[in-house]
């Protein structure tokens, strides 16, 4: 499921860490690696979860609306359509995400670690990802949404069928929750880790709403695996260990293709992204030299400075001739794409 991009992007944030000595041996940097990642699969259930708890709350104010003593024809014949969503029902359903929310330990806030004994016994009582906690932030979510023009353009729509469903959901989990300010700041009381994972795993969600189909039904419905295939967990823990293995290789040959005047100046971040492609390129010959660089220009352009990303491809094009010339990097399979034999 996670992308490649992001498992490089996750290797970085550990490798940055390590250079500002906050994790001191590659042992708990393998392990602050792997538990960003896990994070980021929790996120994306949390997320499917909070579909299914606005679902909840708007058929709670439907029922109450009815339950008025004198309700108008409105609340007595409402617009159900996103309360019965039927991906929503579909995700309802599904065995898979109430195992995982069931056996994923419960969330601690950044108040809670205030107080360990409070953070312990909170965890004790309360296991397992819900929005039971955060009523609040699931209706002012939802009051946010109720207001949001791709909603009322949904609800108000001649067409009631499973396709305008699956187009709103994907829409509001694209579109909306990244936008949302009160659900970013929920998120982030809830988990550092989950500054900088909101884009891209409700992209996620995205492509996995995108499969469902309406004759399947929901406990039939596959969430993926965190990992895609066994080589991407692979990869992404070689990726790390082998640059903080060969740090002051990777480092040389960096200084070596750089002036006095630009290594002095050169910024962290920059350094860090070309060390993890040199290692790449090294460590992995099945991957194409054209898909290393293109991958780590484009997260430069990310989370380095404006010009770095125009540095970082100046700098890693001698090092690949280097590389080629010195016999140090030896591509096989797939990563022969783009070479010359």
């Amino acid at each position: 499921m996670i992308s490649r991009r992001q498992l490089r992007i996750k290797a970085l944030a550990v490798l940055y860490a390590c250079n500002r000595k906050e994790l001191d041996d590659l042992e708990a940097a393998e392990q602050e690696l792997m538990l960003s990642i896990r994070k980021a699969y929790d996120l994306y259930h949390y997320l499917l979860l909070l579909l299914i708890a606005l679902s909840d709350l708007a058929r709670e104010k439907l029922t109450l609306s009815g339950m008025k003593k004198m309700p108008s024809p409105e609340d007595l014949n409402p617009n159900r359509r996103f309360a019965d969503n039927r991906v929503i029902a579909q995700l309802r359903e599904n065995d898979q995400l109430r195992r995982y929310a069931q056996a994923t330990p419960a969330l601690w806030t950044r108040k809670d670690r205030l107080n360990s004994m409070k953070a312990l016994n909170r965890w004790l009582s309360t296991q397992g990802l819900s929005w039971d906690d955060y009523p609040e932030v699931v209706r002012i979510v939802f009051r946010e949404i109720s207001q949001w023009e791709v909603y009322t353009a949904y609800m108000n729509s001649d067409e009631d069928s499973y396709r305008a469903d699956q187009k709103f959901i994907r829409e509001l989990v694209t579109r909306f929750f990244p936008a949302s300010e009160d659900l970013a700041l929920c998120l982030e009381e809830q988990s550092v880790y989950w500054n900088d994972d909101l884009p891209f795993v409700t992209v996620m969600i995205r492509n996995t709403v995108g499969k469902f189909r309406e004759k399947d039904a929901g406990s039939g419905m596959a969430i993926p695996p965190l990992f895609t295939n066994e080589e991407d967990e692979q990869f992404v823990r070689v990726l790390l260990r082998k640059t903080l293995l060969n740090s002051d290789r990777n480092s040389t040959m960096i200084d070596a293709h750089t002036t006095n005047w630009e290594v002095e100046r050169i910024a962290l971040m920059d350094k860090l992204v070309m060390q993890l492609a040199i290692t790449e390129l090294a460590e992995f010959p099945e991957v194409p030299v054209k898909v290393t660089l293109n991958e780590y220009i484009e997260i430069a352009k990310d989370y380095c400075t404006a010009k770095s990303s125009t540095f970082v491809n100046g700098i890693l094009d001698k090092i690949v001739k280097e590389m080629r010339a010195s016999g140090t990097m030896a591509k096989t399979g797939r990563g022969l794409i783009g070479e010359e034999i």
